[in-house]
């Protein structure tokens, strides 16, 4: 039996961060800073969504001298299925993603 439960409003967030970016890949770093979340907070939660098949993650390709590649994660046609569930939903959860996602 899959159990189904209410993306949390971290998880949230982080989808809002991330549909905010569109089609473009994102570092967790970036995530971090528009989210307000630690890393062990937003780490898990990329994880997870990604298993959920909402985010695809990849290695960086092309990586500064000395640093070593990051994760970049952006939205599946899931994800963006899933934070226009969130977005249409009539709830408190729905009214935070939507204020998150509203251009400065």
């Amino acid at each position: 039996m899959t159990r189904t439960r209410k993306p949390s409003w971290q998880a949230i967030d982080v989808l809002g961060a991330l549909g905010r970016n569109g089609d473009g890949w994102s570092h967790g770093y970036d995530v971090s800073r528009e989210t307000g979340l630690k890393s062990g907070s937003l780490y898990p939660i990329l994880a997870r969504l990604s298993d959920q098949g909402l985010l695809e993650a990849r290695w960086e390709q092309e990586v500064g001298l000395g640093r070593p590649p990051r994760h970049l994660y952006r939205l599946t046609a899931a994800g963006r299925a899933a934070l226009r569930d969130l977005v249409s939903a009539p709830n408190a959860r729905a009214t935070r993603l939507a204020t998150a996602t509203e251009s400065p």
